[in-house]
């Protein structure tokens, strides 16, 4: 019995085998759609090892950018008091608001070229105030931004128009004002800095959003610059590519580059909801929006993890890091000041595809008052040396005077 039932099954089982394989047309067999073998034959093979650029590496205004924010806060909150001072005592508690890691007091210390600390006028307690340099460019800051207020403000528009619904919310806006070049107050008053285009909404879970009314259609930094070069073929544009000095492709992973670039080009700025996400055009599609991203910040860079934020508000992937990692011709990751920051390449080789940030020369003046501390506090550190030494010395010549007039008394 035993033996009779495994000789059917092994007849059924070839019976099988013969009707597929002859009976049955190939179109009726199932087959993988285009995009899986798309997906299996680029995105997992494809391994993009990091490289330090000493170019990139060197670039202050991007490295500085975290300190400097604090420094900023901490200056406008010192501005904010009628007399243009302030005790320390009003400043001390807020150290997880300015975001600065160490004592307050110690923080300002660091940068006397912009912080200069006094003696208050009750229970001799410390204050602070901007030194002249810092006035002088802070109100260059101000005059900068009333004279460029309208394309400052565009790029704000760009960032909400980049999100699924046209609205973004407002702790997320929060976030993005610093890459902006925005005013930190800019949430608190904005019928001062914001045009009629925008306004709040309710999104649900009581919270609200910031949105835009735009009509016209708004053309990307890709197909601007490939408009007026001439280098728009149909759908198809492909992204500006700036190697490492030493980073060289696999032939593998080169020929997947040249595939990648043929593809179309997907605006941030459209609908992408029928785009499948695990297909190269949807990679192409959110290396396009990092792009555009990151051309609309002030230095054209932000840490990674704050970009993490925007993730479901720009239809992101959860692996999005990987954009970063896989197209390092495009984008460049620092790990200075124990973070990652992306960079974008391109302005910082092709000058005249991206514009530059107004507030920019503003930023690298304050950087050069950060540099002029370094060595004010060099300097002191030197001169206190120099006085200790001239202290001891002195002693040291006392006391072998007092031993020289005890010998001549013994001796007499």
């Amino acid at each position: 019995m035993v033996m009779a039932a495994m000789h059917a099954d092994s007849y059924l089982r070839c019976t099988c085998r013969f009707l597929k394989n002859n009976l049955f047309p190939f179109h009726f067999q199932a087959q993988k759609v285009p995009y899986h073998y798309t997906q299996r034959a680029s995105y997992v093979d494809v391994y993009m090892k990091w490289k330090r650029d000493s170019y990139y590496e060197k670039i202050d205004h991007i490295h500085h950018s975290i300190e400097l924010k604090r420094i900023i806060s901490l200056k406008n909150c010192i501005l904010k008091n009628p007399i243009g001072c302030i005790p320390i005592s009003d400043m001390s508690k807020r150290g997880r608001e300015f975001e600065v890691p160490i004592r307050v007091a110690t923080f300002l210390r660091q940068y006397p070229s912009i912080f200069e600390e006094f003696t208050g006028p009750k229970y001799s307690l410390p204050w602070f105030r901007l030194t002249q340099e810092a006035i002088e460019t802070d109100s260059e800051e101000k005059r900068v931004y009333e004279e460029s207020k309208p394309e400052i403000v565009e790029r704000l528009k760009k960032l909400v128009l980049m999100s699924k619904d046209n609205v973004l919310p407002l702790n997320i806006v929060q976030g993005m004002l610093w890459y902006l070049g925005l005013p930190e107050d800019l949430l608190q008053n904005l019928e001062r800095y914001l045009d009629g285009s925008f306004s709040i909404v309710e999104i649900g879970d009581g919270l609200k959003g910031l949105t835009v009314n735009c009509n016209e259609k708004l053309l990307s930094i890709m197909e601007k610059n490939a408009i007026q070069r001439g280098l728009c073929f149909g759908d198809v544009i492909a992204f500006p590519l700036f190697p490492s000095k030493g980073l060289r492709l696999r032939k593998k992973i080169s020929s997947w580059l040249n595939d990648f670039q043929r593809l179309p080009y997907v605006s941030p700025y459209e609908d992408f909801s029928n785009l499948n996400p695990t297909s190269d055009i949807a990679e192409k599609r959110i290396v396009g929006l990092l792009h555009e991203l990151l051309s609309i910040f002030v230095d054209h860079s932000a840490e990674r993890k704050k970009l993490f934020c925007l993730k479901k508000y720009l239809g992101l992937p959860q692996k999005v890091h990987k954009a970063f990692e896989r197209h390092p011709h495009i984008f460049y990751l620092s790990f200075q000041n124990k973070t990652c920051t992306a960079i974008l390449k391109e302005p910082y080789n092709d000058k005249n595809t991206i514009a530059r940030h107004p507030l920019l020369r503003v930023r690298k003046k304050y950087i050069k008052l950060m540099e002029d501390s370094k060595i004010i506090l060099k300097n002191r550190r030197a001169n206190s040396s120099c006085t200790n030494i001239e202290n001891k010395l002195d002693l040291d010549l006392d006391y072998v005077e007092g031993d020289a007039d005890d010998i001549i008394k013994h001796a007499l």
